[in-house]
């Protein structure tokens, strides 16, 4: 998993296709960031992102969660056209903000 963390702010840089092959490892890796540096803000870029599966998706609701938890924010950025598709049919937009470029 590609990933920076920039004070609480945690962006996760996503793979060419996100789903069960690796949607696991970057569930792991992602808590354990999360945990050890205080996040609070957690943005999904879908720069590469060409494809996502229910597995995908599972990994953004989950890390959505826990990060409402703890009363902070999810957003998404760089989602190409097919992807903002699979994020509003999968509901995710209803629940959080696809931005063009990062804010």
């Amino acid at each position: 998993m590609e990933y920076q963390v920039q004070e609480n702010c945690l962006t996760i840089f996503l793979p060419h296709e996100l789903d069960h092959h690796n949607a696991e490892e970057i569930r792991k890796e992602a808590d354990y960031v999360i945990e050890r540096n205080h996040i609070r803000y957690i943005i999904f870029d879908f720069k590469k992102t060409e494809f996502c599966d229910s597995s995908g998706i599972g990994v953004i609701m989950g890390r959505y969660k826990q990060i409402c938890m703890l009363g902070g924010e999810v957003c998404a950025v760089h989602a190409n056209e097919r992807m903002k598709r699979i994020l509003t049919m999968s509901g995710i937009t209803k629940i959080m903000q696809i931005y063009e470029e990062e804010k």
